[in-house]
């Protein structure tokens, strides 16, 4: 049964308001000049969607902006759980402020993000690093305001990092990192319970947004020019379970397809055993809905894919694939996420994996050696294997999906692509760097004036993770 979602009520956002009118007051009367905050962000897009909704209320409490960590008055730390060395990168960079803070004592220094909901990680940031003044969890990201004012107006440090199942705040203000390209949470949590993964421990149960404010938020945004939008959600393919009446994810990409304007709908992320032949329609019959599935199948082997708690088979993927490639041909790319190594996995095992990779053809992967996490019913298991021996592993990998990619972009030379130009591109100092409807990356010569356009590109030379190519000449 889904969990009811508490929804955060108008009067509590009055609140935060109210909250952010008392930080600013308090930022007047101390700086002269208006103080900068640096937020620094790790993980995954959803983690970058919520930092730029802290940058919002951050912005509306008088703040400006730095990427500098040692020009600002107020540094926040977004963290990721999903890797150890996400974690490790977050404590040397914790670290390294020590001297900053000690040298600055007003300087506010902040965690929040996944990392924090984690009990043990909380206590060492509490007993290990004492400069560190406010610490919040994933589920009072839209209490900043308050937080930040007892942090400005008290001597003790503030930890907030409740134990609940999440929940959802509308009416947040953004402050985007890009003005073309956006980031739109449709829902939040996952109920997966992948061996693995500490997200549903740390994101809380799965929770939808209502139709209504996804509607009005892309609305918004394509009136406002933005070209590409991206859906996100730890499993999108579960959108809707919990409202009523119930609306799936299909449904919802064809109400925004329907929405006026020139724009590109993306997703991320789908879980295998969610994804139905009815989204895989959707996706082949909405033109404005990218034809690029990200399905991570983690591994080609049953026993381990049961073992992670994956809910379906190597089958059943490969047969989700196939129908999508039988719907949308060529147009389709096809991404995914491998693990190597999971506990227990043996050599053979891994080349089920292999053999799955052989098959699918996809463009490119995003491949990880088995990372534990504490708290996870993996991290109980008996893993003989060594690290090193599973580095080879990936590295084979590795190599074969550098000859598949290679192989899938001779498929596109002498295609022309309707693509979006997203920045500068790495081929040359005057390359820009585009992605088709298909997430392929071609590069081309052109002028900065072009970022953030559609284009024409026709390819003129396919290379291994990427396409060279020139536009179309009228």
């Amino acid at each position: 049964m889904p969990v009811e979602t508490r929804r955060i009520s108008e009067a509590e956002l009055e609140e935060q308001k109210r909250f952010e009118e008392k930080v600013s007051a308090v930022l007047g009367e101390r700086y002269e000049r208006k103080p900068l905050a640096c937020v620094v962000t790790y993980g995954c897009q959803q983690n970058v969607a919520d930092s730029e909704r802290i940058k919002g209320m951050l912005s509306a409490m008088g703040y400006g902006f730095t990427e500098k960590r040692n020009e600002a008055k107020l540094v926040i730390f977004n963290t990721c759980a999903v890797r150890e060395h996400a974690e490790d990168r977050v404590y040397g960079n914790v670290g390294a402020l020590k001297k900053y803070k000690l040298a600055n004592p007003d300087v506010i220094i902040a965690l929040c993000g996944c990392m924090m909901q984690q009990k043990h990680i909380a206590g060492k940031i509490y007993e290990s690093f004492p400069f560190v003044d406010l610490v919040f969890g994933t589920h009072v990201v839209h209490k900043l305001p308050e937080l930040l004012y007892k942090s400005l107006t008290r001597r003790k440090r503030v930890f907030e990092l409740p134990d609940i199942d999440g929940v959802i705040a509308e009416g947040i203000p953004v402050r985007r990192d890009n003005d073309k390209k956006a980031f739109l949470p449709i829902m939040y949590g996952c109920n997966n319970f992948c061996s693995y993964c500490i997200v549903p421990y740390v994101r809380g149960r799965e929770r939808s947004r209502r139709v209504e404010d996804i509607e009005k938020e892309f609305t918004q945004l394509a009136g406002e020019g933005y070209k590409e939008i991206m859906l996100l959600g730890q499993n999108v393919n579960s959108y809707g379970k919990d409202l009523e009446p119930r609306v799936t994810f299909a449904e919802l990409l064809r109400r925004l397809n329907d929405i006026e304007g020139d724009f590109r709908i993306r997703f991320m992320t789908s879980h295998p055993k969610d994804c139905t032949k009815e989204l895989i329609e959707t996706m082949a019959e909405c033109d404005k809905v990218a034809t690029h599935l990200h399905l991570p199948f983690q591994s080609g082997n049953n026993r381990i894919l049961k073992a992670m708690n994956r809910g379906y088979t190597r089958e059943q993927y490969l047969s989700l694939i196939n129908y999508a490639k039988e719907l949308m041909g060529d147009e389709l790319s096809i991404t995914s996420d491998i693990i190597v190594g999971f506990p227990g996995e043996t050599y053979e095992e891994f080349l089920d994996t292999k053999s799955l990779v052989e098959e699918i053809g996809a463009t490119s992967l995003f491949t990880f050696i088995y990372s534990k996490r504490e708290g996870t019913p993996a991290a109980k298991l008996d893993d003989p294997v060594s690290h090193e021996e599973k580095a080879k592993w990936l590295g084979e990998l590795l190599e074969l999906q550098e000859k598949i990619s290679a192989e899938q972009m001779k498929l596109h030379a002498g295609k022309t692509f309707k693509c979006f130009v997203y920045g500068k591109g790495k081929l040359g100092d005057n390359y820009l760097a585009a992605r088709t409807d298909g997430n392929l990356i071609i590069e081309f010569e052109g002028g900065e004036r072009l970022i953030g356009t559609f284009q024409k590109v026709k390819v003129i030379e396919p290379l291994t993770y990427v396409l060279r190519g020139e536009i179309e000449k009228v």
